[in-house]
C-alpha cells in the first residue's frame, strides 16, 4: 500500500522529540517559555520575516491577523474559492464581509482578471492563498492595489519554505499566516499555528491578543482571546524545523518525476509553476475528466489519493454567495491529490505514474 501520508513516518529525529517530551512534562513545562520563544525566533530567520507569533492554529492566526489590521465590521474581504474553509471562515468571524474570487486554470490561485472586477470602495483587505504550497503571483496582486488602502495577509497554511526569488511568501504582504496542524509538511503532534510581520504595531498587537490582551499574568489592556502555542509542540517544531530544508528537496525532487512521467498524457492537465517560484509541493495535484474512475483504479492498485477540496467555498449555503464563478465550477470534480511526502521513495512515485499511464492505455483501447 502506498499511503498518501504516514504522520509517524514524517517525524524524524523521533528519539530526541520523545526525550524533549518527556524532559518537559518532568519539569512541568506546558506553556509558554524559552522553547516557545526560541520557536519563534528561528521561524521568523526561517521565513525572513522580523517578527513571528505562535498561536493555536492556522485558523486563529488568520482571524488574529484581521483583527490586528482593526478594520471597520462589514468592510469587504477579498478570498479565493478554492481553498480550506478557515481563509473564509477567519471572515466572517472578524465581522466582515466575504466576497469571494475565482480561480485562473493554470495553477489554482486567484484570478488576477476576476480580483480586477471584485474590488469596490469597500475592499479592505485581499487574502491570497499560496496552494497546495505554490506560490501564487503576490507581486502582481500588489501592483493591482498599488495606490489603493488595501491591505494584504497571506494565507500560507502550505506554503512552509516556498518561495519567490529568494523570498519567502509571507513577507509580502502586511502579515502572512501559518498552519501548523500535523498533515502540514511542518506539523506539530497536535494543532498550532504561526503568524509573521515586519511590522511592530502588529506584532505588539497580536502579542497581547493571543494572551487575553495581556503580556504577563493580570497585566490585561483588552478583551483578548485564548490562541497560544503550547511548549510541547514549539519543541516539536523547532527540531523538525532543523530537518526542514531536506524536506523541501526531497518533495521538489519527487514533484519533478510527477512533471517528467505524467506530462505527456494528453488527458491529465498539471498545473504550471513559474520558474522563479520555488513550492513546498504539500500537495501535488492533477486534473482529469476521469477523475472519479481514475481515484478508484489507484485504490485498486493500492495507491491512496484524496481530493483537496470537492467543492469550492461559493457553493457552501451559509456563505449566501449567489455569483457564479467561471474556472472553479469545472474544478471541484476533476482534481485528484497524488501521494507526496518525504518518506515516500522514487520507486513509489515511478509506481504511481506507471499506474495512472496504465489507467488511460486501458480506457483508450
Amino acid at each position: 500500500m502506498i499511503k498518501f501520508t504516514d504522520l509517524y513516518k514524517l517525524a524524524p529525529d523521533k528519539k530526541k522529540i520523545f526525550k524533549k517530551i518527556n524532559f518537559l512534562i518532568r519539569n512541568n513545562r506546558f506553556i509558554g517559555g524559552e522553547e516557545v520563544i526560541k520557536f519563534e525566533r528561528e521561524f521568523s530567520k526561517f521565513t525572513g520575516s522580523k517578527y513571528c507569533i505562535s498561536v493555536a492554529n492556522g485558523t486563529d492566526a488568520l482571524y488574529m491577523a484581521l483583527k490586528a489590521l482593526k478594520l471597520k465590521k462589514n468592510c469587504e474581504a477579498i478570498v479565493p474559492v478554492n481553498t480550506w474553509i478557515s481563509t473564509a471562515e477567519a471572515v466572517v468571524n472578524a465581522g466582515m464581509k466575504v466576497v469571494f474570487c475565482d480561480i485562473n486554470l493554470d495553477d489554482y490561485s486567484i484570478d488576477l482578471k476576476d480580483l480586477k472586477k471584485k474590488i469596490t470602495k469597500k475592499t479592505k483587505v485581499i487574502l491570497p492563498v499560496h496552494l497546495y504550497g505554490n506560490p501564487t503571483n503576490i507581486i502582481k496582486i500588489k501592483n493591482i492595489i498599488k495606490n489603493k488602502n488595501i491591505k494584504i495577509i497571506e494565507d500560507c497554511a502550505q506554503a512552509h519554505g516556498s518561495k519567490i526569488g529568494k523570498k519567502h511568501v509571507g513577507t509580502f504582504g502586511d502579515i502572512g499566516t501559518f498552519s501548523f496542524f500535523p498533515g502540514k509538511n511542518l506539523g506539530c503532534f497536535g494543532d498550532g499555528g504561526g503568524i509573521i510581520t515586519n511590522n511592530k504595531k502588529y506584532y505588539e498587537y497580536l502579542m497581547r491578543l493571543r494572551n487575553h490582551g495581556a503580556l504577563g499574568k493580570y497585566d490585561h489592556k483588552f478583551s483578548g482571546i485564548n490562541s497560544r502555542l503550547d511548549t510541547m509542540q514549539a519543541s516539536i517544531l523547532r527540531i523538525k524545523l532543523k530537518h526542514y530544508k531536506k524536506v523541501l528537496k526531497k518533495r521538489n525532487y519527487l514533484a519533478n518525476i510527477y512533471f517528467n512521467n505524467l506530462r505527456n498524457i494528453e488527458e491529465i492537465f498539471i498545473y504550471k509553476l513559474n520558474k522563479n517560484f520555488l513550492s513546498s509541493f504539500h500537495q501535488f495535484v492533477i486534473r482529469t475528466n476521469h477523475r472519479n474512475a481514475l481515484q478508484k483504479y489507484l485504490s485498486d492498485k493500492k495507491i491512496q489519493t484524496m481530493i483537496h477540496y470537492p467543492y469550492m467555498l461559493n457553493e457552501l449555503n451559509f456563505f449566501n454567495y449567489k455569483k457564479k464563478m467561471i474556472n472553479s465550477n469545472k474544478l471541484g470534480n476533476k482534481i485528484l491529490s497524488l501521494p507526496i511526502s518525504e518518506e515516500h521513495t522514487k520507486k513509489e512515485i515511478l509506481y504511481v505514474c506507471k499506474q495512472i499511464e496504465n489507467f488511460f492505455n486501458l480506457k483508450n483501447k
